[in-house]
């Protein structure tokens, strides 16, 4: 009746049905979002009889934990199936801990031991049944709760819903931002659902622990996974870290600030220790200079004159220290630049630059020349487009003259004549007899006409 695993367990690890003492299979409870909390590493150790802790830690749905006295002294390890004391009625649980490491934990989440209750027994196979039945209906009874309490108007949302083992309570968790009133609510959902209810109140981060998910980096929530407890989180977290105050990229799937922000605090809080302060300045020959930022990995502070903030110079932290105590001993540093010899400042104008409309037009004409070959031709002026080479005019050959309709030969040098005006036609005296007598001249019109349609002969001729 029990799991065998060494941990509390996590939401990618799962175990098959076990055979209980009677032949039975038990219901599959790790693959359950169950969180590696704490590792047993007294487990394999015999401690002695009269020094043995009673105590141990019972867990439930999700994140939910509590301590209960095993006052039978039932054989128990990690993974066993009991039966506890609850109000009212029993409930069902999976032991995550037991021995020594149980006080251990109940100091550390200041757990009074007033209220610790009693271990019932083992479970058996009936009370398997009840609560893996009662299991089986909260998906169904989460859906008719959002539904109630929509009809109703109360601005909440229902989050998760746990039934006790016994199936004699069940228990609402919802989130809301502001005072809701339960009093019909209650009466509708004991009418609906027919048994004891409670509401229970948590906050955002608690419904992404609940409801679980995939975060920016790619891996499982932490919260959801391995994280117990739930540190405050500000925006000086990620000042302190040099990261830009962006709502979108620091906020996680619960809508509020990441946690995974305060893991690496302390060591940034310890490197910027050695640093002077971000506001500081130093009075050089050329002017005061402030600091514009900070890189933490390389300990390096960049400055700029207060008149020209766009050229940056970046120093040690260790020289900045120097020119601090020399400007508090009254006496003025060199210009930055002259302190910053060997390498180049760090120019922003490009910075600058991005937010100028005409950026695009400038680069792609500085590519568009780029992308064509050069003959040598124009240089100095751009590059040219390649044409074809033609030759000089003295080198091209002469076009053949043309006649105009004048009979005047008009060559290419030579420049086109005005047209003449036109004069009357003379009337040609008709020629008696020979075939050298002027004819009269014909329209051209009329010869293509000829041709097209040849007179006919006459055959009587």
């Amino acid at each position: 009746m029990s799991c065998g695993c060494k941990t509390s367990g996590d939401s990618a690890h799962s175990c098959g049905p076990k055979k209980t003492a009677n032949g039975c299979e038990s219901v599959n409870t790790c693959g359950n979002s169950y969180k590696l909390s704490v590792f047993d590493w007294l487990s394999d150790i015999n401690n002695p009889a009269q020094n043995r802790c009673d105590l141990v830690e019972v867990r439930f749905k999700n994140d939910r934990k509590s301590f209960y006295k095993n006052v039978n002294n039932i054989p128990l390890h990690i993974g066993s199936i009991v039966t506890v004391e609850s109000s009212p009625g029993h409930d069902v649980g999976v032991v995550s801990l037991t021995g020594e490491l149980v006080k251990i934990q109940m100091k550390k989440k200041k757990f009074p031991e007033e209220s610790i209750l009693k271990i019932y027994r083992q479970a058996n196979q009936k009370d398997l049944e009840v609560w893996q039945e009662a299991r089986k209906k909260e998906d169904s009874v989460k859906i008719e709760a959002r539904k109630i309490a929509q009809r109703i108007g109360l601005e909440m949302k229902v989050t998760d819903v746990e039934y006790q083992g016994d199936a004699s309570k069940v228990t609402f968790y919802y989130t809301a931002d502001n005072r809701i009133d339960f009093r019909q609510l209650i009466k509708d959902y004991a009418g609906a659902f027919r048994t004891k209810i409670d509401m229970k109140q948590i906050g955002f981060r608690q419904e992404a622990a609940k409801v679980g998910g995939i975060g920016s980096c790619g891996r499982e929530l932490c919260c959801s996974t391995w994280l117990t407890d739930f540190r405050s989180v500000n925006t000086n977290v990620a000042r302190y870290q040099q990261l830009s105050i962006n709502p979108q990229k620091l906020a996680g799937q619960c809508g509020k600030l990441k946690c995974c922000l305060n893991y690496e605090l302390d060591s940034y809080l310890d490197t910027l220790s050695n640093f002077p302060s971000s506001s500081t300045t130093l009075d050089t020959e050329k002017g005061r200079a402030f600091c514009i930022k900070i890189d933490v990995f390389k300990r390096k502070m960049w400055f700029a004159y207060i008149d020209n903030s766009v050229a940056w110079y970046d120093f040690d932290i260790e020289l900045v220290k120097k020119l601090i105590a020399k400007n508090k001993r009254g006496e003025k540093s060199l210009p930055l630049e002259d302190l910053k010899q060997p390498d180049t400042p760090f120019q922003s104008i490009d910075l600058i630059q991005e937010n100028n409309v005409d950026r695009f037009e400038k680069k792609n004409r500085g590519n568009r020349n780029q992308n064509r070959p050069n003959n040598g031709q124009g240089q100095g002026q751009g590059q040219k487009r390649n044409r074809i080479e033609r030759p000089e005019k003295s080198e091209r050959p002469e076009r053949p003259e043309k006649a105009n309709g004048n009979g005047n030969a008009n060559s290419n040098n030579q420049p086109k004549q005005p047209r003449p005006q036109q004069q009357p036609k003379p009337q040609l005296e008709k020629a008696e007899t020979g075939s050298d007598a002027e004819k009269k001249p014909q329209n051209p019109a009329k010869k293509k006409f000829k041709k097209k349609y040849p007179p006919k002969k006459d055959n009587n001729a």
